[in-house]
């Protein structure tokens, strides 16, 4: 009875671990959220492993009164949830810079670290879109807070 309860968990496992998911090599597109107030972002994603990827982010903000811009990168690993539909989580960190054109501001630049979790969707066209949460913090006196930010992801696929 117990080498048929082992024997049993084994095929289990095995099972789970033959449901592979699908990552595709690359992803470009928006990443639309707030960005501790950069706003949408432009997002890039590559395959590093079968189920680990990396994702670089370009946000930026201009002005008349000033200019801000930031970058982004994370590292991620992908689970299967369902065929197609997939969750992730990873953790990175990032540069934030901001000038202003006035005296009210004095420009800064700032580090930052984040962590990442989302769900997305893979369709049968080269489309990928997503739903992730963000938090963030800060070391610098414009970005100097614990950050909250949730986004939609879409992105073509290639």
């Amino acid at each position: 009875m117990k080498k048929i309860f082992l024997l049993s968990i084994a095929l289990i496992g095995f099972t789970f671990s033959m449901n592979a998911q699908y990552i595709a090599d690359n992803a470009i597109g928006l990443r639309l959220g707030d960005s501790d107030g950069f706003g949408a972002e432009i997002s890039y994603q590559t395959r590093v492993k079968d189920n680990n990827r990396l994702e670089f982010g370009l946000g930026w903000r201009d002005n008349t009164n000033f200019s801000a811009i930031r970058v982004v990168g994370l590292y991620q690993w992908v689970w299967s949830l369902d065929g197609s539909f997939n969750w992730y989580a990873g953790f990175g960190g990032g540069l934030a810079s901001f000038s202003s054109d006035n005296d009210i501001f004095d420009d800064e630049t700032a580090l930052f670290a984040a962590g990442n979790i989302g769900i997305e969707y893979s369709f049968e066209i080269p489309l990928l879109i997503s739903l992730d949460f963000r938090p963030e913090i800060g070391f610098g006196n414009i970005n100097n807070d614990l950050d909250f930010d949730i986004a939609l992801g879409l992105r073509y696929q290639f």
